[in-house]
C-alpha cells in the first residue's frame, strides 16, 4: 500500500527515489522549468511509471497546498487527491502505467492564496513547456485531459505527437466532482477507456 504524502517522512522517501532510472529525466526536466520560470514546479512522483508511463493523466495546475509535498500525486493529502485515487481504483488504471501532470506546470498562487483558476496567459505559457515532457515519454500510449486547461493542451497534443489517443473528462476537484453524480461515472469511463488503450486492449480511433 502507498503512503499518502501527508507525512513528511513519506515525501523524503519519494524525493529519494527521484534519482531512479524511470525518474531522473522527469526530475531534470522539472527543475529545468523552475529554473527557467523562477517559479515552484512540483515533481512528478516516483509511486507513478515516470518515463515508462503509457498513460499521461493532465490536470490544470498545481494547487496552493502541493508547496507541502512538492509532488504531482494522486497520494497528495487533498479532496482532489483522494478523488483521483479512488476514480483510478474503480477505473482499473495501474500506477505503474500513469504519469501526472499538470497543463500548468508551475504554482501560481502567492503564498496564503487560495485556489483559483489559471489565467489564458498562464495556460499559454504553461502549454509551451509540454512538448519537453513529451519527448521524455517514448511509451506513451494515451493522454487523458482533465478539466479546461487541459483541455486546452489538445492542439499541442496533436502536434507534439500525431495520432496519440485524447480523452477528456472533467476535473476531479471537489468543486466539480459535487456538481452531479454524472460527474463521477464521466470520470471513471474516461480512465476506464484510457486503461484499455494503455494496455492494449483496445485500439484508439
Amino acid at each position: 500500500m502507498t503512503t499518502l504524502l501527508a507525512d513528511p517522512a513519506a515525501s523524503e522517501a519519494r524525493r529519494a527515489r527521484l534519482a531512479a532510472p524511470h525518474m531522473r529525466p522527469l526530475a531534470d526536466f522539472a527543475a529545468s522549468l523552475r529554473d527557467a520560470t523562477g517559479r515552484a514546479v512540483p515533481d512528478a512522483d516516483p509511486a507513478d511509471g515516470g518515463v515508462g508511463a503509457r498513460c499521461l493523466l493532465l490536470l490544470e495546475t498545481p494547487g496552493p497546498s502541493i508547496l507541502r509535498t512538492g509532488f504531482v500525486s494522486c497520494d497528495n493529502p487533498t479532496p482532489t487527491g483522494a478523488n483521483l485515487r479512488r476514480f483510478l481504483r474503480d477505473a482499473g488504471l495501474p500506477r505503474a502505467s500513469l504519469l501526472v501532470w499538470n497543463a500548468v506546470p508551475f504554482v501560481i498562487h502567492a503564498p496564503g492564496a487560495k485556489n483559483r483558476a489559471p489565467r489564458a496567459s498562464e495556460v499559454r505559457e504553461g502549454l509551451a513547456l509540454l512538448p519537453g515532457l513529451l519527448a521524455l515519454l517514448p511509451e506513451l500510449r494515451v493522454c487523458v485531459l482533465a478539466g479546461r486547461a487541459a483541455a486546452a493542451a489538445v492542439p499541442a497534443l496533436r502536434a507534439g505527437r500525431p495520432g496519440l489517443p485524447l480523452v477528456e473528462m472533467p476535473h476531479p476537484s471537489p468543486t466539480y466532482v459535487c456538481t452531479s453524480p454524472e460527474v463521477p461515472r464521466r470520470i471513471v469511463a474516461a480512465l476506464r477507456a484510457a486503461a484499455a488503450v494503455a494496455s492494449g486492449r483496445e485500439l484508439a480511433a
